[in-house]
């Protein structure tokens, strides 16, 4: 699978733009602000119907202008499809694949797999657990469509549920009737999630392990583990034994949402203080290049890698081995972005590969 085409209207600081790409890899060159990154997320937004950096559709529409459509078109072995995202705003975002309108847009996500690396990731290391839980979540609902529908279930019935337990202060009373249903559905839902998570972390942690040795040249040790309060109790035993704390916060304390993964380097140390930059950037992208591992395996097809602004905090050897890598025929089609041009042509000379290179300025793209 690979995209061959792409145009945006009105879409972030473009005007508009068309650009046709090659199968293997595509970069954008351009000075910090050019727009590089804003044809990352275009290519994001056509392949999981949202920016992978802001959640607010409208924020996207071009300054002064009312609406802003984004539209491509993939390529796969025996077929072509036309995606195309479009938004006016105060009105619903639309969302077609060859004109036809998706009654979900739950039922688009996982058709055209894509991994995107880019330096807010290190909000995966920075930030709390909810980001870790997004990229567990990101990479199962892309080959797993039940996955995804149990998951908004799960949200649904959590928020029910606190609704219910908010209430208790202006009704002085918690109905338990009530309460009872909706623990049964928060635990069918949760445990079906905790199930899929683990099944998940055994496929996708010897991938990852093998990617950060290639990386690091078997530099350090990393480890990464899953941690999840049902481990240590089934979610129906949870909601029994917190409740009493539940009614206290008025939210449930307990369940799936407070899963988190524990990330480790030199015998168990918390990467996040004792990882230098460099390693923890190596660590982010082994744990998107097994990502990608695990979707080309799930999905039988290889999916689009997008790489932001990546060589910033690599050295130079690390750089060149990852761009070897991603090269072989295990990998799709690339798209790349950095400030310098002439290092991605020297880049890819010397690693002997094809690559088309597009510059950027102001919103405006040069081949």
């Amino acid at each position: 699978m690979w995209l061959k085409q792409l145009s945006v209207l009105n879409f972030k600081n473009y005007s508009e733009s068309f650009l046709e790409f090659l199968p293997q890899v595509n970069a954008f060159a351009g000075a910090n602000g050019a727009g590089k990154t804003n044809l990352l997320d275009a290519i994001h937004y056509l392949a999981l119907c949202k920016s992978y950096f802001n959640p607010i559709d409208s924020q996207h529409i071009k300054k002064g202008l009312d609406w802003f459509m984004v539209q491509g078109v993939f390529e796969k072995e025996h077929s072509s499809d036309t995606v195309a995202c479009s938004l006016k705003r105060n009105q619903k975002k639309q969302f077609k694949k060859n004109k036809k309108d998706y009654s979900r847009l739950a039922d688009h996500i996982g058709q055209f797999p894509i991994v995107m690396i880019s330096p807010n990731d290190t909000s995966i290391i920075n930030d709390g657990s909810e980001e870790r839980r997004k990229f567990i979540d990101n990479v199962i609902s892309q080959t797993d469509n039940l996955y995804l529908d149990i998951l908004i279930q799960y949200n649904k019935i959590m928020l029910q549920r606190n609704t219910l337990l908010k209430q208790v202060r202006e009704k002085g009373v918690l109905d338990m009737g009530v309460l009872e249903v909706l623990n049964i559905q928060l635990t069918d839902a949760g445990e079906r999630i905790f199930h899929r998570r683990k099944q998940f972390m055994m496929e996708f942690l010897p991938e990852f392990q093998r990617y950060y040795q290639y990386l690091s040249a078997d530099a350090e040790i990393v480890n990464l583990s899953y941690e999840s309060p049902l481990m240590e109790n089934d979610m129906e035993t949870l909601l029994r034994i917190n409740l009493e704390k539940d009614r206290a916060l008025e939210r449930t304390s307990q369940g799936i949402h407070k899963d988190d993964l524990l990330f480790a380097i030199h015998d168990g140390m918390p990467l996040k203080k004792f990882g230098s930059q460099g390693q923890q950037k190596s660590f982010l992208i082994g744990l998107k290049l097994a990502q990608y591992s695990y979707l080309a395996q799930k999905k039988k097809t290889k999916p689009l890698l997008l790489l932001d602004d990546i060589f910033d905090k690599l050295d130079e050897c690390r750089t060149k081995k990852l761009m070897q890598l991603v090269s072989e025929d295990q990998f799709g089609q690339i798209f790349l972005t950095d400030t310098d041009g002439k290092r991605i042509e020297r880049i890819f000379d010397e690693i002997a590969k094809p690559i088309r290179i597009f510059e950027v300025k102001g919103g405006a793209v040069d081949v």
